[in-house]
């Protein structure tokens, strides 16, 4: 008999509203026509297609839609913060749309100084690039065998999600994650944050 512990949870809620999705949609494709300095990151850094990461941080007020999905994301890393029996109530730190091009990436990373990241998927085609996260373990399984290919999903080193519209994903920022190379040609679009 065994027991499981030290579990990774990965929180998962739909956000299907089709006349949200849309205004986001706007402001996302709005924000990356504007914003010359963000896209001048992009170029400079190599980021395929459009990310305000670098470059806005208050788009809350800058648009009442995103003012709207932050309200909406709080209460949904509240929630979270309950199944993971934290004594506190998690605030907003940053939030950011990207735009990602056919093809486009984000390599493996995790987000320092934050408690919870998450995405909300706007639009996702057919073929848009899947996030994949790592067993936080792996660095320290050494002589490990390889799992089997059928291994239950709690057992594998890597769990990759195909992200679809209006779904939201919530994590532990210490979480190590990556956005794989899609085959779509359309854009991916999406609004990530970070919870403090």
């Amino acid at each position: 008999m065994s027991r499981t512990l030290f579990v990774t949870p990965l929180y998962e809620a739909e956000i299907a509203e089709p006349a949200l999705l849309d205004a986001l949609a706007h402001a996302i494709r709005s924000l990356a026509e504007d914003d010359g300095a963000g896209r001048r990151w992009c170029r400079e850094h190599g980021y395929k297609g459009y990310t305000s990461y670098a470059s806005l941080n208050d788009l809350p007020r800058r648009d009442p839609v995103i003012a709207d999905l932050a309200r909406r994301l709080t209460r949904h890393a509240v929630s979270f913060a309950r199944e993971l029996a934290w004594p506190i109530k998690p605030k907003l730190d940053s939030l950011w749309v990207n735009l990602l091009k056919g093809g486009g990436h984000h390599s493996a990373h995790i987000h320092p100084h934050s408690i919870l990241s998450g995405t909300l998927y706007v639009e996702v085609p057919e073929g848009g690039g899947a996030i994949r996260f790592e067993d936080p373990r792996l660095p320290m399984m050494m002589a490990a065998p390889t799992r089997s290919p059928d291994a239950p999903e709690p057992l594998r080193p890597f769990v990759t999600v195909q992200p679809r519209p209006g779904q939201l994903l919530l994590w532990e920022s210490w979480l190590r994650h990556e956005v794989l190379p899609g085959t779509a040609r359309a854009e991916r679009l999406s609004i990530s944050f970070n919870f403090a």
